[in-house]
């Protein structure tokens, strides 16, 4: 049976950051536009001003509703939607109007991927303030996409710069939260969750490094006890249902073993514990995808660039790392529902 290309939705971003120059600058690629059929969502407005802004003119196909979707080799089709009233937004603020118009493309892409129009999404960079001006109530896009999707137990974003992963435990939640969220169970899930994720992207035996929470993973208990009660026990767990996952590793050094590629992978407590390290390590380069939902999400690594904006100095490294990435699972996954 003759494989399909796959079908990726493409958002924009935040109509006041630097997505939609970047977005731009990826579909302008022919490459991209040959590697899957491609469902652009997004007001007109900032379709416009982001190709007046790089100086390209995109080949597009325009429909008005999800029940225009078809498409055609090499051709960008356009949903078209009015969220913005035909005015542009101030550049490099958050506000109510772009939040509503990057939270509505996000909600028209999941209704397309339930439709089984879609079979992943790509998105330029969001900000997380604007969308919660313009309506998200979860703490971020990733367990919006949970909610929408009917998606039960653990997710995750999973880091990827190169070679290496990384998975966390907790996400966007306040540090005074943090300890409180640090269970057997979810680490379990962490580590569980990249193994699984490694293994589908070809590595038959992920070597899986988890950080502790506390400076100097503890310090044999005299820094909090997390790594003796509770982050070892996880490992050991997590150990016993067959993921080779070592630990708990002091924060301030295991991605130094890392990036020296003593690991596939590296499960961090909280956000910037992972964050900061992963962006140091490649930040130009580096891909966000949203592990454990039903076609891949992914986006780069960067932010909505608020300093930036406009200037259309954006570099799409990452996002070009994050289209290819979704290119491949999405055939992945395309071929293995033709082999069942």
């Amino acid at each position: 049976m003759k494989t399909q290309r796959p079908r990726l939705a493409v958002l924009l971003g935040d109509p006041a950051g630097v997505g939609p120059e970047m977005a731009v600058k990826l579909l302008a690629r022919e490459q991209n536009r040959h590697a899957a059929d491609l469902l652009v969502i997004t007001d007109p407005v900032m379709l416009a001003d982001a190709q007046r802004l790089v100086g390209v003119t995109l080949d597009t196909l325009t429909i008005e509703s999800l029940d225009d979707v078809r498409y055609e080799p090499g051709r960008l089709t356009v949903l078209a939607q009015n969220w913005l009233d035909g005015k542009s937004p101030p550049m490099g603020e958050c506000t109510v109007q772009a939040g509503h118009a990057s939270f509505q493309a996000l909600e028209t892409a999941l209704e397309a991927v339930k439709r089984g129009l879609c079979d992943g999404i790509v998105f330029a960079p969001l900000n997380k303030h604007s969308l919660r001006l313009g309506g998200l109530q979860e703490e971020d896009e990733l367990r919006h996409i949970q909610q929408r999707l009917q998606i039960p137990g653990f997710v995750c974003e999973f880091n990827i710069t190169g070679k290496l992963w990384t998975s966390r435990v907790t996400s966007h939640v306040p540090i005074r939260e943090v300890a409180d969220l640090i269970t057997q169970e979810t680490i379990c899930d962490a580590v569980k969750i990249i193994d699984t994720a490694l293994r589908q992207a070809g590595i038959e035996q992920p070597r899986i490094a988890v950080s502790g929470l506390n400076p100097h993973a503890g310090d044999g208990g005299s820094i909090g006890m997390e790594e003796i009660e509770v982050i070892a026990p996880a490992v050991e767990r997590a150990r016993a249902m067959g993921a080779d996952a070592r630990g708990p590793y002091s924060p301030d050094t295991i991605f130094i073993a890392a990036r020296r590629g003593d690991f596939d992978a590296v499960v961090s407590m909280f956000h910037d514990q992972g964050q900061i390290a992963m962006k140091l390590i490649g930040f130009e380069h580096g891909v966000t995808l949203h592990g454990g939902l039903p076609v891949p999400v992914v986006t780069s690594a960067s932010g909505s660039a608020f300093d930036i904006a406009g200037k259309g100095i954006a570099n799409i490294e990452g996002l070009q790392h994050a289209f290819d990435l979704c290119v491949r699972i999405a055939s992945s996954q395309q071929q293995q529902r033709q082999a069942a």
